[in-house]
């Protein structure tokens, strides 16, 4: 198997898992903390059924995202919601040229299959928060976390980092920890977050 067909594979794994945890969220736990600061269980819910997946579906066809734009609602069946959004999201990244340029940050461009890169670790790192935050026991997959953990690394500058940033200040965790742990870290999680805490 080729990288860009492991990337696909991936991808749509890092989708299977996301619709797992959802599939375990009941309607009572929508207003639990979550590891993200400032949103509970059905603002980050509605964040990636409604504001990463439509981003998502327009980077996988070469086109520009609308990170600031305001989410639609959650609809009253928003699993459902998620799984036919995810389906169209696989349809999409299956027909599409990874090498194809598309526009970057800073005014550069970079192959679309960074673009994939970037959802795996955008769905690795929420589902593992909503597992947290509903206090799920679902082993997720390492796989993700690490391919995760690996683009991230050479993405997420300094100057991303802090209050009123996209991203807190690292966590620093073990090297030898779990591959969510590393993850949750650097992404500015503390690993070892509860609801109560």
């Amino acid at each position: 198997m080729n990288s860009e067909d492991m990337t696909v594979e991936l991808l749509n794994r890092a989708l299977d898992q996301a619709e797992t945890v959802l599939a375990h969220i009941q309607k009572d736990e929508e207003a639990l903390p979550t590891p993200c600061r400032e949103w509970d269980v059905r603002a980050l819910l509605r964040h990636v059924a409604k504001t990463d997946l439509p981003n998502f579906m327009a980077g996988a066809r070469g086109e520009g995202v609308q990170w600031g734009a305001q989410p639609e609602e959650l609809g009253a069946d928003w699993l459902r919601d998620f799984r036919d959004d995810a389906q169209e999201l696989k349809r999409i990244w299956a027909a599409a040229d990874l090498d194809q340029q598309v526009p970057s940050m800073g005014g550069t461009t970079a192959p679309l299959k960074s673009r994939a890169d970037q959802q795996i670790a955008e769905l690795a790192m929420h589902s593992w928060d909503l597992a947290k935050a509903t206090g799920q026991t679902l082993e997720l997959d390492p796989a993700l976390a690490e391919h995760a953990l690996a683009w991230s690394q050479g993405m997420l500058r300094p100057e991303f980092r802090g209050p009123d940033k996209a991203f807190g200040i690292e966590v620093p965790v073990p090297a030898e920890a779990p591959s969510y742990d590393r993850l949750a870290g650097w992404f500015g999680r503390d690993p070892g977050w509860t609801p109560g805490a």
